[in-house]
């Protein structure tokens, strides 16, 4: 079914990658939204993003006993924290993690699997020519683990989520393209350190350990870019007959863009102060 969810007619582009600091987390998951709302009547979309020095922290991350500690260890860093506006935990992004949504109208029904799988289709299908070990499946020590976690030699460098909206799926993952896998783990290990210190908590945070994560550049051990890689996405859906369409939001979407925006800010200033 992965596969079935890629070929679509065409993919509205929206290439985010290059807004540069000034675009907040707060932007993008808004934009999510936003394009799960409309996907019906406009068609699937891709959206590709980054941002810079930013730690996406989950619901459940927001309710650590001590996150104020936990978020002053992320500023020191350089770290800006941002929570989330649908499951997972907590992830860095930075300016050499690619972040991809794949927006789907759910005509007929998208079940949680199949979007998973289409975004791990789709990966697969960038990295064909360097390796056929790309492999889905939970990596105990990681940061935000999940069921479909990609790793290779069993080395995490994404994970995917997804977020459904009034008849339209996003289905998210984060790749660590270039960069040090393990110091973005150890971030979060400090970061945990800091926000749970030896308190009982109901739900279980991740023992994060650092070197069971990498980046794409440290595991196939090959010169990467974020621009190379968006490419090589681009390539993959072209290769499924699909039209690329570089856009731009239209009228009505914006304005329901803004609604969405002061949403996710005001969560933001609930969760965080």
């Amino acid at each position: 079914m992965g596969i079935e969810l890629l070929q679509q007619d065409h993919y509205r582009i929206f290439d985010q990658t290059t807004l540069g600091a000034a675009f907040h987390a707060t932007q993008s998951f808004a934009m999510d939204d936003t394009l799960c709302a409309s996907v019906a009547t406009e068609g699937a979309a891709m959206r590709a993003w980054v941002h810079h020095k930013t730690v996406v922290l989950g619901i459940q991350d927001a309710r650590l006993p001590y996150l104020e500690d936990g978020v002053a260890v992320l500023e020191t860093n350089g770290f800006t924290p941002v929570v989330r506006n649908s499951g997972g935990l907590a992830v860095v992004l930075d300016e050499g993690v690619l972040n991809l949504s794949l927006v789907l109208p759910e005509r007929g029904g998208i079940d949680i699997d199949s979007g998973y799988e289409a975004m791990l289709a789709l990966v697969r299908r960038m990295f064909a020519n360097e390796t056929s070990a790309i492999m889905p499946g939970e990596v105990v020590g990681s940061y935000c683990p999940g069921t479909y976690d990609l790793s290779i030699d069993g080395k995490k460098f994404a994970g995917i989520s997804q977020r459904r909206v009034r008849g339209g799926v996003a289905v998210q993952i984060y790749l660590c393209v270039t960069g040090s896998g393990s110091a973005r783990a150890a971030l979060i290990r400090d970061f945990y350190a800091a926000a749970r210190k030896d308190a009982e908590t109901k739900f279980v945070y991740p023992d994060v350990v650092p070197e069971t994560m990498a980046s794409l550049e440290e595991l196939l051990g090959i010169p990467l870019t974020v621009g190379d890689t968006l490419l090589r996405a681009y390539q993959a859906l072209i290769a499924m007959n699909a039209r690329l369409i570089p856009s731009s939001l239209t009228e009505t979407e914006n304005e329901l863009f803004g609604a969405n925006w002061n949403r996710m800010l005001e969560r933001n200033k609930k969760a965080l102060g």
